[in-house]
């Protein structure tokens, strides 16, 4: 799942600092082979101070939100036979555990700068590439930000989607969803891979 997530959506990199907590959305880069459980790799603006939270230690968490929506009782079967429903949320997140390490190098930062472009522009008809940038430009860029490597101690993959309804109240939320907004109908689609047979 987290393979899944972090090729689409942005994290949310929490850490701790003397004030207390900081948080940063930003995208990155999931490397599975890399260190006992994987690494997570991304960077940061250099006036950002969270980077330096980094020099500290302290554990690190990146939050991968998933689809998200609210769950109208109205959807379920049991409302017409007992009554005995209430509303709920239905999400999918991955929590990422870990200590995280700076990278100023130049080199890692325009590799890295590279992989997440061609991991975003590969949808595109016509993606663009960090070589279209007149020579010596992104090397000069890539001096603004400061690159993070977030090396994995423990994942916590957790889904709601309904699991614990009957599958007459799972095909009602799965229409109900799928009737409204693309981020409803994204969730009816996870709540699909969850149970193939609807």
């Amino acid at each position: 799942m987290l393979a899944e997530l972090a090729s689409y959506v942005p994290a949310t990199l929490v850490t701790t600092c003397p004030h207390g907590l900081r948080a940063s959305i930003l995208p990155m880069l999931f490397d599975p082979d890399a260190g006992d459980q994987g690494i997570l790799r991304g960077h940061l603006a250099r006036p950002n101070p969270q980077w330096r939270d980094a020099l500290s230690d302290a554990e690190a968490l990146a939050i991968f939100n998933g689809a998200d929506a609210y769950v109208s009782p109205a959807w379920y079967e049991e409302k017409r036979l007992t009554g005995k429903v209430v509303p709920t949320w239905n999400y999918s997140t991955v929590l990422v555990h870990g200590r995280l390490e700076v990278r100023h190098e130049p080199e890692w930062l325009v590799e890295h700068v590279r992989r997440l472009v061609e991991r975003h522009e590969a949808r595109r008809d016509q993606p663009w590439s960090i070589d279209d940038a007149p020579d010596g430009y992104v090397e000069t860029q890539v001096r603004a930000i400061v690159g993070l490597e977030l090396r994995i101690s423990r994942i916590e993959a957790k889904r709601k989607l309904s699991q614990n309804r009957s599958g007459a109240d799972v095909d009602g939320v799965i229409a109900g969803l799928s009737a409204g907004s693309p981020r409803e109908e994204a969730v009816a689609a996870d709540m699909r891979k969850e149970s193939p047979r609807r």
